[in-house]
C-alpha cells in the first residue's frame, strides 16, 4: 500500500513539472511576438572620432621618404680593374750554352736597371768563333785586293792589245771575279758581326728597368736558344684597363685631350690613393662585355709613398662632365629590382625604373621619375610594396 502511494506521488510531481515548462515557453513566445509587432528604431551612423582617425592612419604602413628636387651635379665615372705592368716579358736566351755565373742582382723581387748583367754563359766556343770570323775577314780582304790588282792588270793588257771596242766577255777584264771577291769580303764581315753578337749574347742583360718576377735558371744549367731564363715586369708605369658602359662614356669630359680627365686610384680597402692619368682609349667594343675600355696609368708606381704593386685590384674614379636636372638620392632608395618608389599627395605608392646616371660615395644620381622635378621618394623600398598601395609617409632629411 505504501509503495503505491510513493508511485502516485512521483507521477504527480512529474506532471506538475511538465506543465510548468509548457507555461514558461508559451509566455516567452508571446512576448517575442509582441515585440515583433512593434516598429524597429534605426540608429544613425556616427562620425569617427579623432582618436579613431589616428588609429586608422597608424594602421597604414609608415615609410620614410625624402623630398627629391632636381639640381645640377658634377658627374663621376667609377671603374674597377687590375694594375698591370706596361711590359711583361719572358726573357729568353739568344744563344745556347751552359750558365757559368748568376749575379747577385738576379733574384726574385729585385729591381734592376736597363743593361744590368743578370747571368753569363761559358763563352769559349763563341770566342773561338769570333777569332775564326776575324781570320776569314782578313783572308777575304786579301783575296779582294789581289783580285783588284788582277783586274787592273787585265785592263792594262787590253789597252795595249790595240783592239777596238769592248771585250766580248766581262771575264776578260775580270769584272765577275772582282765582284765575287767583294761579296766574299762583305759576307766575312757580316759573319764577324754575327760572331761578335753571339759572344755578347752569352751575357744576359735586362732589356729595360725591370722588376724580376721569376728566375728560371741555376748555375750550371744548360740553356737552348730561345729558352726562358726569367720573367720581368717594367717599372716605369702600371696600367689599368677600365671597361665602361655607354652611359659612363657619355658622362666623361668632352675634351679631345686627356689632360682634362682627372683620375684618382684607390685600393680595395680605400686606405691608399694615387694620382693617375688617362693613357689612351681602346677603339673597339669587347665582345664578351659589349663595353669599351679606357686605359689609365700611374707612373713609377713602386716609387710612390705607398707603392702600387702590379696585380693590385683597384678602383679608379674619373671626374666627368656636369649633368643637369638630376635627383640626388641615397643608394638605398633604389630597390633590388632597380626601381624608384614615390608617394603622391594621396599617400599612394608609384614606381618607375631608375634611370641612374652615376654614383658618388653613398649617393646615386638619377633622372627624375614621372617627368616631375620634385617628389617624395621612399628611402627604403620593401619587396611587399604594390602599385597604388596606401602608406603613411614620414619625411626625413
Amino acid at each position: 500500500m505504501k509503495i503505491n502511494l510513493k508511485k502516485n506521488a512521483t507521477t504527480i510531481a512529474i506532471t506538475l513539472a511538465a506543465a510548468g515548462s509548457i507555461f514558461a515557453v508559451a509566455s516567452y513566445n508571446g512576448s517575442q511576438m509582441a515585440q515583433a509587432g512593434q516598429p524597429k528604431t534605426v540608429q544613425p551612423p556616427t562620425a569617427p572620432t579623432k582618436i579613431e582617425q589616428d588609429l586608422t592612419i597608424t594602421s597604414l604602413s609608415q615609410v620614410a621618404v625624402l623630398k627629391a628636387k632636381t639640381d645640377n651635379y658634377q658627374a663621376q665615372v667609377v671603374g674597377y680593374g687590375e694594375t698591370k705592368p706596361r711590359f711583361e716579358l719572358e726573357l729568353a736566351t739568344e744563344v745556347a750554352g751552359r750558365i757559368e755565373l748568376l749575379t747577385s742582382e738576379f733574384e726574385t723581387g729585385m729591381i734592376v736597371k736597363k743593361g744590368t748583367m743578370l747571368a753569363k754563359m761559358d763563352d769559349t766556343a763563341y770566342q773561338q768563333a769570333l777569332a775564326q770570323a776575324k781570320a776569314d775577314v782578313t783572308s777575304a780582304q786579301l783575296a779582294f785586293l789581289e783580285e783588284q790588282r788582277e783586274g787592273e792588270q787585265a785592263k792594262s793588257e787590253w789597252k795595249r792589245s790595240g783592239i777596238e771596242g769592248e771585250p766580248s766577255s766581262p771575264l776578260v777584264l775580270r769584272e765577275p771575279q772582282l765582284a765575287s771577291a767583294r761579296a766574299d769580303l762583305a759576307n766575312a764581315k757580316a759573319a764577324l758581326d754575327k760572331a761578335q753578337q753571339d759572344l755578347d749574347d752569352t751575357v744576359v742583360r735586362a732589356p729595360f728597368d725591370a722588376l724580376i718576377i721569376s728566375r728560371d735558371i741555376q748555375p750550371g744549367s744548360y740553356v737552348a736558344v730561345g729558352q726562358s731564363v726569367a720573367t720581368l715586369y717594367s717599372v716605369d708605369r702600371v696600367e689599368i684597363e677600365l671597361p665602361l658602359s655607354e652611359q659612363q662614356w657619355n658622362n666623361l669630359p668632352n675634351s679631345s685631350t686627356f689632360e682634362d680627365w682627372q683620375v684618382t686610384v684607390t685600393d680595395s680597402y680605400g686606405e691608399n690613393q694615387w694620382v693617375a692619368h688617362v693613357e689612351r682609349t681602346l677603339q673597339h667594343v669587347e665582345q664578351s662585355t659589349r663595353q669599351r675600355s679606357v686605359i689609365v696609368a700611374v707612373d713609377y708606381p713602386l716609387e710612390q709613398d705607398s707603392p702600387l704593386y702590379p696585380g693590385t685590384f683597384v678602383k679608379a674614379t674619373l671626374s666627368g662632365t656636369q649633368v643637369n636636372d638630376l635627383w640626388e638620392l641615397p643608394a638605398s632608395a633604389i630597390s633590388q629590382q632597380g626601381d624608384i618608389w614615390t608617394v603622391d599627395d594621396s599617400g599612394l605608392l608609384h614606381k618607375e625604373t631608375a634611370s641612374k646616371q652615376f654614383e658618388r660615395n653613398d649617393k646615386v644620381y638619377v633622372a627624375p621619375a614621372f617627368d616631375t622635378n620634385e617628389a617624395l621618394v621612399v628611402m627604403h623600398p620593401l619587396s611587399s610594396f604594390q602599385e597604388g598601395m596606401k602608406v603613411n609617409p614620414s619625411e626625413e632629411g
